[in-house]
Parts: C-alpha cells; structure tokens; sequence
C-alpha cells in the first residue's frame, strides 16, 4: 500500500497590522524621548582616563570659553500664561557673569534647586588663571563639591563625553 502524500496548503500571514503597531511605538517612543539640551556655547573639552555617570536633571553647569567668558546656566520653575491660562514649565536660564560674580550666581541657582549639582565645562584652551580664580571664588563661598566634564578617552582613540570628578 503506497501512502498519498498530503498536499501542502501555502500559509499566508498578512504583515500590515505588524507595521502598523511598529509604526506607532515609533512615534511613540519619537514624542516622547527628552533630546539633550542646548549648551550654552560650545566647548571643546579636555581629556581623561577617568569616567563617573553624571544625573539627567538637578545640575547647574558652569561652561567656560576658550575665550575666558564665564555662563552660568540651569533650568529653572516658570509660569507661561497661554491663551489665558497659566502652565507651569521649566526655561533654560542662561547669565554670563565673570570671575568675581560667578559664585553670586551659582547661589542664585542654589536657591532655587538646593539638590543641584555644580559642573565645570572647560573648554581646553581657556586660561588655567580663569579656571582657578572660578575655583577660588567658589572656596570662597563654601562651594566645594563640584565635577569638572571632560572627554573619556578609550584606549583604541575614541572619545566619549563623560564628567570626572
């Protein structure tokens, strides 16, 4: 008796309700990611062997210029009153300031958000007298924890933005 093989019946899976549902997480997950906010200006960053995880939220970065020019920047509670309503948000606050006012306006900061985090953006060709008189000034003014942000260097050339301390 010679058995009858069984025919095979094509299976077909209809994928459009698969790409939908990966077209949605897309912009879901698009709308709802946090991009990094702008820096004051821009620095070229020196760099290290070290590397330490720096917070997303509570800091107050301190940027300094390869041309000497201090900026003082947090985010700080606002109130926007919107087609008549007010929302309550949070703004960038961004002061230039110079050594000898740098840590009036780091305490300013403070008050608003005691839990924040100082962190020094060097750029590498500022002045080291400019770094030590901000340093100084902070002493001072009993600010004495602080991280300063530099560039990780890996072993094969790769750089990475990390904050030291």
């Amino acid at each position: 008796m010679a058995m009858k093989k069984k025919r095979r019946i094509g299976i077909k899976i209809d994928m459009t309700p698969m790409v939908d549902i990966a077209f949605l997480l897309l912009i879901f997950y698009m709308s709802t990611t946090q991009f990094k906010p702008p820096e004051a200006r821009a620095v070229e960053l020196p760099s290290s062997h070290s590397m330490i995880e720096l917070p997303d939220k509570d800091i107050i970065n301190i940027t300094v210029t390869k041309y000497d020019s201090i900026y003082v920047d947090y985010l700080q509670k606002i109130v926007v009153n919107i087609d008549g309503a007010d929302v309550n948000t949070t703004g960038r606050v961004v002061r230039i300031c110079d050594k000898y006012n740098v840590s009036a306006e780091i305490n300013k900061a403070r008050a608003k958000n005691l839990k924040a985090l100082i962190v020094i953006k060097a750029d590498r060709r500022a002045t080291f007298g400019v770094m030590q008189d901000v340093m100084k000034s902070m002493q001072e003014n009993h600010l004495e924890r602080f991280l300063i942000i530099t560039d990780h260097e890996v072993e094969t050339g790769d750089k990475e933005s990390t904050p030291t301390s």
